[in-house]
């Protein structure tokens, strides 16, 4: 397995495609035209918790017509389908990195089996395009398939991450693997974009602390009707754990008048709980909360 190319160089993508270029991996960068013309010229600048400062000179395009190996998909789920009007070749295996749970569909209906299921958990950001700051300890990327066509290529790539110092793994099965980062993701999401605060001060305050119990309880109901095996309390564990100024991608979105992803995250949970008749209060109730800090 020799070329990798990454859909999205953003904070995640960007991470990931350094990473891999760092460790001696063909790597090719797609993105819009700007920020692939700025990462051809000066590369992909990395500040890594993980991996230290360096940077890397991938090759860089706005279109993909080559077969690779692997296409990692990195992009905002908002961004998602224009994106994927950049790649016009049949990559081995497709690996999406991106928040929700929706896309695997849309990936399954141009890919077939060979786009699996994936998740990372990485803080990482691209303050400007080409410079990636890695600020998390922890880094894991997981991958499942319920289809056995693309397991032996999923890990070979788990093999090619490592090797680049990502930790990576196989999961059991594709809702495990997804709705287990939803369920600890949407808690963080709904609740740090809806009071604009890292977890922290979050945790604190009984009301709030109550209601991240709540959401990750509510989530847990409609992973576990999916078939997902999602323990609460472990993700609960999980979020009391994290370091006091841990925000999210969706809060700093909405801090900054960005476009969030406030419909690939709790959207999807609440659109697959209403196919199971289930009902989550305190996400509709957070969603308000966040809807009307967007509108202000």
């Amino acid at each position: 397995m020799a070329r990798v190319a990454v859909l999205g160089p953003g904070g995640v993508g960007g991470f990931v495609a350094a990473a891999l270029a760092r460790s001696g991996v063909a790597t090719t960068v797609v993105a819009r035209e700007r920020t692939a013309a700025v990462i051809a010229d000066q590369g992909l600048q990395v500040d890594s918790a993980r991996l230290g400062e360096f940077t890397v000179h991938p090759a860089a395009t706005a279109r993909l017509d080559d077969d690779v190996d692997v296409l990692v998909v990195a992009t905002k789920a908002t961004a998602l389908e224009p994106a994927l009007e950049r790649v016009t070749g049949q990559p081995g295996l497709v690996v999406p990195l991106l928040n929700g749970i929706d896309h695997l569909a849309l990936l399954r209906s141009r890919f077939g089996p060979r786009a699996v299921a994936g998740t990372v958990r990485v803080g990482s950001d691209r303050p400007e395009p080409g410079v990636i700051v890695q600020t998390s300890p922890t880094v894991m990327i997981e991958l499942a398939s319920d289809h056995p066509a693309p397991r032996p290529r999923m890990a070979a790539f788990v093999d090619v991450l490592r090797a680049a110092e990502i930790p990576a793994r196989l999961g059991d099965t594709e809702a495990k693997v997804m709705w287990s980062k939803l369920a600890r993701l949407n808690a963080l999401a709904c609740l740090t974009a809806a009071y604009g605060s890292p977890i922290g001060p979050i945790r604190e305050h009984p009301r709030h602390r109550l209601e991240i119990e709540d959401v990750v309880l509510e989530t847990a109901a409609v992973a576990n009707a999916e078939g997902a095996g999602v323990d609460a309390d472990a993700t609960l564990r999980e979020i009391w754990d994290m370091a006091p100024g841990h925000t999210s991608s969706m809060q700093r979105d909405v801090s900054a008048g960005r476009e969030s992803e406030i419909d690939a995250i709790p959207g999807a949970v609440l659109r697959h709980a209403a196919r199971h008749g289930l009902e989550c209060p305190t996400i509709e109730s957070l969603v308000a909360r966040i809807r009307a800090r967007i509108a202000a």
